[in-house]
Order: C-alpha cells, then structure tokens, then sequence
C-alpha cells in the first residue's frame, strides 16, 4: 500500500509543482511586499493563466495577479520576480494611494521609479542595445580594440594594453561623476550565470572583484527553479549599461579562464581528481584581484582615484533596500588556493580578435525611463 501512495502520476506531479509554485510566488510577493512597499499591502491571490501575450497581470476587483504560466516555466525566475514587481506596484496604486485613471500613469511610474522597477508594460525591455554611435559605444569600442591586443603574445605589450583598457574604462567613470544626470538615467541591472543551488567561493570572490573594479554594484538573488521544484542563486549587477556590458564580459572570460588554469594545473602535476578544484579557482580569482589592486594604487598615485559613483548606489538601494549581507571563507586546500593565487596574478585581460562584441548582450533593463 505505501509503495502505491507513493507512486505518482504525471499529472499529480504536475499539480504538486503548481501547489508549490503558487506557494512560492505568494512567498515572494511577501518578500516584495515588506522589501519594497513596507508591508503596506494585504496579500492578494493569485493565479497563473494561460496566455502568453500578457505576462502579468493585476485584478483590482478580484483583489488577483495573474501571471502567464508559460512564461513563469519557461523564462528565467528573475524575470518572474520583475513582473510581479510590477503587477505589485499597481496593486499599490489602487489599494494605498487610491488609484489613477491611466493603469501605467504618472503616480505608477512614480511609485516604480522609486524602487528600481521597470514601469514598462512589455517584458523584459532592451539593455540599451538600439543606441547608435553614443559616446559610451565609442568607449567600449576603444576598449574592445585593446582587449584584442591583450592576446600578444608578447608578455609587455599584452599587459599594457590590458591596463591601458581598463584605465580608459577609469576616466570615463569619473568623468561621469562630473557630469549632471537625472534620477534613473542610464542605470539598470544585468543578471549572470544559470542559477546554481550553491554559490561557490570563487563565484563569491568574482561578484566582489566585479564591485570593487568594474563599476558596479553585486548582489546574489535567490530563485526558484519551478520545473525542478528547487531553489537557487543568480548573480544579480547594478549600473550604467556600459559597464554591465563589461562586467559580463569579465565576468564569463573569468570562469572560462580560471577553469582552464586548473585543467592545466591538473595536467601538469598528473592530478587525477578535482577535489581542491574549487580552492584553486577561488585562489586563481584572488590572486587576479590583487593584480588589480595594484594597477589601481598606480592610477591613485596619479591622482585617479575612485570613490564609487552616488548615482549608481542610490539606484541599487532603490532596488534592494533591505540588502543582508554574509561572509564566506574558501575552505579547502590552502596549498591549491595558494596555487591558484599565483597563477591569477598572471591572467590578462583579453579577448580573441575574431569576436565582433566585447560580450553577449547582457540581460540587463534600463530604469528611470
């Protein structure tokens, strides 16, 4: 008898998925709710339809949000969370400041551009990528060029071009900081990586490398794999859309990059197993860091010094105002974690000529718009 009460058919897995993934998305309009309206609202229903066109929706009458199930199966998790942002964000237009005429009027853009979110009805919205010929396109593109002479083989030359890039990258910040910008403008978030159930140390250390010297703010979202029924974290970056674009990059050539240096580490001390694989990556991500240090105390010796960008954080705190943080340690193998720091110092910076990109378009959403 138990090994039959056990045995479920597809249908009542499905319908166990549903229950859980109605249960989690009540979960997370909780977290909304007190993260970003201050626990303003009562909780409403919700409902999962089958449209596609209409990837969320709020009922005032029903007191209901609807979002399309194809769209909350199929697409990444944080856009779920975006949506029902949004759908959030008209409930508490109607039911704590007593509505508007316009369901996406001028008090609904307010309320939305007070907390980071996108005020858009069409999800998700381009990064920014339609531009033409912006001054900031000039600068990646500058950029790009230099990361392709980081190839040389030529040790020198590699190096100076690598740290030519990212002291290009440098001015342009701070001359940004100079300039007089509106509340939103040209800031927005990039999400990276698939969602891992556990965040690793050398995933952790590259989200701060990614903060301290590519300016932009990090942070770790968890989400919901609904198909899987389980949890997750995904790297979630804050900032001008110019620098997510090479943040990402950074981001996946460092992955690639460290993951080689072990493979080759590996061979080179006929190691069979990768059990201190990850204390090496996240050596190999350090020791990359420190050699960034360096260049930058040698930019502060000449007076280009980086004290983060106000505009930046304010949006990031909009969008995450109830940030808690937590430390972690690498753990493992101090031997292969020393390893790994010596062949970080040893990474540059570059990327192949045959690239068109300096990275795929990043997932990112511009706000304030």
């Amino acid at each position: 008898m138990r090994a039959e009460s056990e045995r479920q058919s597809p249908m009542s897995a499905s319908a166990l998925l549903l229950a859980r993934l109605i249960r989690r998305l009540a979960d997370e309009w909780e977290s909304i709710n007190w993260q970003l309206f201050g626990d303003a609202m009562r909780a409403p229903a919700f409902e999962l339809h089958e449209g596609e066109q209409t990837l969320g929706l709020w009922r005032a009458r029903e007191r209901t949000i609807a979002l399309s199930m194809s769209a909350v199966l199929s697409r990444p998790w944080l856009e779920t969370l975006e949506t029902l942002k949004h759908e959030a964000a008209h409930q508490f237009v109607d039911e704590v400041l007593g509505g508007e005429a316009s369901p996406h009027g001028p008090m609904f853009k307010q309320v939305c551009a007070a907390r980071g979110i996108d005020s858009r009805a069409v999800s998700p919205p381009s990064s920014g990528a339609d531009r033409r010929d912006d001054p900031e396109d000039r600068v990646i593109a500058r950029v790009q060029k230099l990361l392709a002479l980081a190839v040389s083989s030529n040790q020198h030359e590699a190096e100076l071009a690598a740290s030519t890039a990212q002291r290009i990258m440098l001015k342009y910040n701070l001359d940004l900081q100079r300039q007089p910008t509106t509340e939103g403008d040209d800031c927005g978030y990039a999400w990276l990586g698939e969602p891992t159930g556990r965040v690793q140390a050398h995933e952790r250390n590259l989200a701060g490398l990614l903060a301290e010297h590519y300016f932009v703010q990090a942070i770790w979202i968890p989400v919901y794999r609904p198909l899987e029924g389980k949890r997750g974290s995904v790297l979630e970056l804050c900032g001008r859309v110019e620098n997510l674009k090479m943040a990402e990059f950074v981001h996946g050539f460092l992955l690639r990059t460290t993951q080689r240096l072990w493979d080759e580490h590996k061979r080179r001390h006929d190691i069979r197993s990768d059990r201190d694989r990850r204390s090496f990556l996240a050596g190999a991500v350090s020791g990359f860091g420190a050699k960034l240090r360096v260049k930058r105390s040698e930019g502060q010796a000449e007076g280009l010094v980086w004290v983060g960008d106000a505009h930046v954080n304010a949006y990031f705190k909009r969008r995450h105002p109830r940030v808690r943080s937590t430390g972690s340690t690498s753990g493992g193998s101090a031997a292969a974690y020393a390893n790994g720091q010596s062949a970080g110092r040893e990474i540059v910076l570059s990327r192949p000529v045959s690239e068109s990109r300096v990275s795929s378009q990043p997932r990112a959403i511009t706000a304030g718009k």
